[in-house]
């Protein structure tokens, strides 16, 4: 067996027999006793159950549209939601779960209850269609879906190829039909047309929390897709509660008091960690809410008096002009991350709030941000330092570590790595033990990183080494630019030449005129021969649901 078997309490041992090899996993550190985790440990037992034990049971733990549960009361649905994946849908320990549906109350409360129950969550973005869900399934080997009635549609599209997928609860409000469910022996799913909230009421409270070994798999998240090919990345129980200990308590430093809230789903762990797991490992407030559009999430801010908010830098830029007709005065502490932080956003907001943005970079498969910096040690164009935990460097193409000042590959060990799901990709992303998450990064002279772009995404032109976002950070200084992307278009005569993609604000023309004037702003602000020699002006840009720019979308429309 390549993993010990011994100690496990998944009677399925599907995700943990595909774990990589020993040899290519990263080499992992536990600083600190913050970090020092027992043999066995069941995540949910300590963001959630630890609370009620200890007497803060009618602390306010979920927000949400019509919906104010207590630490008690979360627990309390979340065992009955337990009762019904294991007595009603006969979950084994170990199988994968499909979680779908928008942020919601509900949909975290179904995350606790799988991993509670030992089975491990596999969240899925809202916006997938059939044929990504296919995908998701085959790869992850999924036998249970819990899914909100309003996404049911794409699911069962997807459900004639999916053929491990047996059991299909639906949960939210649906409009009932004379359907009955499918037994699922037979091989067909099991598609209940009943809420999950209803068969729930039925069981009773109490479920034990399943004793997980801590390095027992609690949940699989697929990679956001920014190159359009999603891996799947393991996260055990012990990784959980070690990102809890590490960036949280270090640098966003918030307390019980807090009301978290913002955009990234539930199924990317930038979301996960911020609006679910942080909160509740500190015994504070997570609100949750399906609308988080720029528009949407500066007035739910007002209604629930939040104080802490994630979101991604696109999002910070839009909602910067419309601060002043909401009341904000709960807000005291603002995250970005998901892509890079341009210094005219962070501007912007710092302006229009006085709150300097917490900017910092993660990863899926690392689980959550491990460089940062506090509103303290912010500066403007550098993402920070190491996360307390963690260790960075920059190394060569060749493994050898840069002295400060070089760009070279953004390196990375800690108490969480990357483990895929059976993908040959591993070999590219740990190499000697160190997580290589992609990036290009240079150590400026303060010894904070400085973000230079992604390894792919580097444009060399003329012989000149170019990085995309600083020419998008030069672009969006300009007035009239609402957003912009930046590739490196092949070209004849240079290699490749810089070409940016451009939105720009109302009541401003892309014509020959404005790409002049654009050109000449970016030789202004930064070194001339960065300037973008095309510009293209588009509607909008193509992005994640997390709000990532796809630059490979941008890529294709040039070869």
């Amino acid at each position: 067996m390549p993993h010990d078997q011994l100690h496990t309490a998944h009677v399925d041992t599907f995700a943990r027999d595909r774990l990589p090899p020993p040899h290519l996993l990263p080499q992992l550190f536990f600083d600190g006793p913050a970090l020092q985790f027992p043999p066995r440990l069941n995540c949910v037992a300590e963001l959630l159950d630890r609370h009620v034990a200890e007497g803060r049971g009618a602390r306010i733990a979920v927000l949400g549209h019509g919906v104010r549960w207590t630490y008690a009361e979360l627990q309390a649905l979340v065992d009955r939601i337990a009762q019904v994946l294991v007595h009603e849908m006969g979950l084994i320990t170990g199988n994968r779960v499909l979680l779908r549906g928008a942020n919601s109350p509900m949909l975290a409360a179904c995350w606790l209850a799988v991993v509670k129950a030992g089975g491990i969550a596999v969240g899925s973005m809202p916006l997938l269609r059939a044929r990504e869900l296919v995908a998701i399934v085959d790869k992850a080997q999924i036998s249970h879906a819990l899914c909100d009635a309003r996404l049911a549609d794409e699911l069962a599209q997807a459900l004639p190829n999916c053929p491990t997928l047996l059991q299909v609860l639906h949960f939210g409000s649906v409009a009932r039909d004379d359907r009955d469910g499918i037994d699922g022996r037979d091989g067909r799913p099991r598609t209940d047309s009943g809420d999950l909230e209803a068969r729930a009421a039925l069981h009773p409270g109490g479920f034990s929390t399943v004793d997980t070994a801590a390095d027992d798999i609690a949940l699989m998240a697929f990679t956001s897709g920014t190159t359009g090919v999603p891996k799947g990345t393991m996260h055990f129980h012990r990784d959980v509660m070690a990102a809890a200990a590490c960036w949280p308590q270090h640098v966003l430093r918030a307390d019980a008091d807090d009301v978290f809230i913002g955009s990234p789903p539930l199924a990317f762990t930038f979301g996960l960690g911020g609006l679910l797991v942080f909160p509740l490992a500190i015994g504070a407030c997570a609100v949750l809410i399906e609308k988080t559009a720029p528009e949407a999430l500066l007035p739910a801010i007002a209604q629930y008096r939040a104080s802490v908010c994630f979101t991604a830098p696109t999002s910070y830029r839009a909602m910067a002009a419309h601060v002043a007709a909401h009341d904000l005065r709960s807000l005291r502490k603002c995250v970005s991350a998901g892509e890079a932080l341009p210094a005219a956003t962070r501007l912007a907001w710092r302006e229009a709030t006085g709150i300097e943005i917490i900017d910092g970079i993660g990863s899926t498969e690392l689980f959550h941000i491990f460089i940062s910096a506090d509103e303290a040690s912010a500066r403007p164009g550098a993402t920070g330092l190491p996360v307390a935990g963690y260790r960075a460097t920059i190394l060569d193409d060749e493994g050898r570590e840069l002295p400060p000042g070089r760009v070279g590959r953004l390196a990375i060990r800690g108490p969480t790595g990357c483990k895929y799901l059976d993908d040959p990709r591993q070999t590219q992303y740990v190499q000697n033990g160190w997580n290589l998450t992609g990036d290009a990064y240079l150590v400026d002279t303060d010894g904070q990183y400085v973000y230079q772009a992604r390894t792919d995404d580097m444009i060399i032109s003329g012989g000149y080494n170019i990085a995309g976002p600083e020419v998008e950070s030069a672009l969006l200084l300009h007035a009239a630019v609402a957003e912009c992307g930046v590739i490196g278009q092949p070209d004849a005569a240079r290699g490749m030449i810089v070409k940016a993609f451009v939105v720009l604000k109302p009541g401003h023309t892309g014509d020959a005129a404005m790409e002049r004037a654009l050109q000449d702003f970016v030789k202004q602000t930064i070194a001339p021969y960065k300037y973008p020699r095309e510009i293209a002006f588009l509607a909008g840009l193509p992005r994640t649901e997390t709000g990532k720019l796809q630059r490979f979308k941008l890529k294709a429309s040039v070869a």
